[in-house]
């Protein structure tokens, strides 16, 4: 999202464009999937002064204007990444922390299953599976 196009979006909702909004939104971007922790990090690499309360507000209000998305990778705090990108399945590796991605059509089968019988209506964008990736189990095959 273009600065300009960020501060129209602010503008209509009554509120200003900061330099920290800028920063939180552009390192959330940058790291494709962070942690407000990590959020932090990279902010004050470029504003010593952010505290991480800033952050998390920031956050906050970046989701209810549908600019981040959040997701629970594990059991500390949330992971965001933008909310433009395609919806996708997150891969968590318990070994080495790496985090992919996959098309939400593999767990189509599972979704329309539990719709079908449940009820239920997966919210895709929020699934984790955790697990061990390739390079770690076949690490582990070696030892």
């Amino acid at each position: 999202m273009s600065e300009s196009s960020l501060a129209e979006l602010l503008r209509s909702r009554g509120l200003r464009l900061t330099a920290q909004r800028q920063l939180v939104l552009k390192a959330v971007l940058d790291l494709g999937h962070a942690t407000p922790e990590q959020v932090h990090t990279a902010v004050r690499e470029v504003a010593a002064g952010v505290n991480i309360t800033t952050i998390y507000r920031t956050l906050e209000l970046l989701e209810r204007l549908g600019l981040v998305t959040h997701t629970h990778l594990s059991h500390g705090s949330p992971t965001y990444h933008a909310a433009g990108e395609h919806e996708h399945v997150h891969l968590v590796c318990r070994e080495c922390g790496a985090i992919d991605e996959i098309s939400p059509e593999m767990l189509g089968p599972l979704a329309d299953q539990l719709a079908g019988q449940r009820g239920f209506q997966v919210d895709i964008g929020h699934v984790a599976l955790f697990g061990v990736c390739g390079r770690c189990a076949q690490d582990g095959e070696r030892k």
